[in-house]
């Protein structure tokens, strides 16, 4: 009987630990630039390659990730359809105007939300028929501490509001001049040698989001690009109202 009661309770923190590895096995596929093979997966993943691989199988029964010729491994359709539901108001309202921001000024533009302490793409525009540009993936994660989506966030909450956030993190003079401005500005925060202009957007009932964009080079100031952003973020608030 003893043992009985050790083997069931040891099983909730097996299983936990099997979803665990699952789930990070999607973050790391979902951040990564290119197809992992399986050695490489297991090596990010601290496991031995059998283990990578049944975790790999369970996830492709369900789409989540698909192997191409080579046995590499990739994010797979299953996530899109997981991500539709995920903030979908703001999604379908965010869409149409990113769209006309980064084909009429030829960069990415983009919707970041938080998660936990992080800025996290949540849907993603490249301008067409340009030449190259930032790549900004949905799932794409940093610190809310750094960049222009992190700073347009901060600045939409208040000292008091972002020290119960995250406590013991700093409210940046930044998110203080973004306040005044309407939009933040970053330069080698995130990515080295790209800049990013953000505007927040604010969701009732929820914590607030940004529309940003992020470039190499451009012939436009960034209070031109903020103004942009600014109109924006005020029709994407409109339509969530």
């Amino acid at each position: 009987m003893e043992s009985d009661r050790l083997s069931t309770s040891a099983a909730p923190s097996s299983h936990a630990q099997t979803l665990s590895r699952g789930l990070r096995a999607l973050e790391i596929l979902a951040e990564a630039q290119a197809p992992l093979s399986i050695a490489e997966l297991s090596t990010l993943l601290g496991v031995h390659r059998s283990i990578a691989y049944r975790i790999l199988r369970t996830l492709e029964d369900h789409s989540l990730v698909v192997r191409d010729a080579g046995g590499r491994v990739q994010a797979g359709p299953g996530l899109a359809v997981l991500a539709r539901g995920v903030s979908s108001d703001l999604q379908s309202a965010a869409l149409p105007e990113l769209t006309i921001l980064a084909n009429t000024l030829g960069m990415t533009a983009f919707v970041a939300v938080l998660n936990q302490q992080d800025c996290v793409t949540l849907v993603a525009v490249e301008p067409r028929h340009t030449g190259a540009t930032v790549a900004q993936r949905p799932g794409t994660r940093h610190s809310v501490t750094a960049g222009a989506p992190g700073i347009a966030i901060q600045s939409a909450l208040t000292e008091p509001d972002w020290e119960r956030f995250a406590p013991g993190r700093r409210y940046r003079d930044d998110a203080r001049t973004a306040q005044r401005l309407g939009y933040a500005v970053s330069h080698d925060e995130v990515i080295e040698g790209v800049s990013s202009v953000a505007v927040p957007v604010r969701i009732p009932g929820q914590l607030p989001a940004a529309v940003a964009l992020v470039y190499i080079r451009s012939q436009h100031t960034p209070a031109q690009l903020g103004a942009q952003l600014m109109e924006c973020a005020r029709t994407i608030e409109s339509q969530l109202r």
